[in-house]
């Protein structure tokens, strides 16, 4: 049996199997979790973003029309709902909490070294200005590829390439300045 794609299944809860919604949660649902987790520092507020998000959704099936990929569809929801949060809340979405992103391994491994350098990694994400933090999610964590990026957020190719070229500098200079290390 052909397993149907992320449009297919979103078409399917747009015509009212609302059932196929659990699929797409259950591909979707770490991803997002994460994302949220890494633009925020907040675990639970990451978890109550990806409930918004798939409330939405449902919510607005109705709209689904299909004309981008749904990454960048979903992530296009996601991205409203934690701007959403925040605004009603008229809280930062970052910074004071980034030692909970630290201290949080996101992929346990082996070996105190490389658990170190991932606890630098993610609180220099952390100190990261928002914009530049979630081109590097994006384009990093999610794969997404410039062209994706650049119609979720409403910019030209050119700019995605430049901000996360800016980015991973920013990343690198935190991240050195954190170690201790000298560039």
């Amino acid at each position: 049996m052909r397993t149907l794609s992320d449009k297919e299944l979103m078409f399917l809860v747009r015509d009212g199997d609302l059932d196929k919604l659990s699929l797409l949660f259950e591909r979707y649902h770490k991803m997002l979790y994460n994302f949220f987790l890494r633009m925020t520092g907040r675990i639970d507020v990451s978890e109550d973003l990806v409930q918004d998000v798939f409330f939405r959704i449902l919510k607005y099936r109705q709209t689904y029309r299909g004309d981008s990929l749904f990454n960048v569809w979903i992530f296009k929801i996601a991205r409203n709902a934690r701007i959403d949060y925040f605004r009603k809340r008229k809280i930062e979405s970052s910074g004071d909490d980034a030692n909970e992103l630290a201290s949080h391994d996101l992929n346990p491994r082996e070996g105190f070294e490389e658990k170190e350098a991932t606890k630098l990694l993610h609180t220099a994400l952390a100190r990261l200005q928002e914009d530049d933090r979630e081109v590097l999610l994006l384009s990093r964590f999610e794969n997404m590829k410039y062209k994706e990026i650049a119609g979720l957020l409403g910019c030209p190719e050119g700019t995605v390439k430049a901000r996360v070229h800016r980015a991973i500098k920013r990343l690198r200079d935190i991240f050195f300045e954190l170690s201790g290390e000298v560039i």
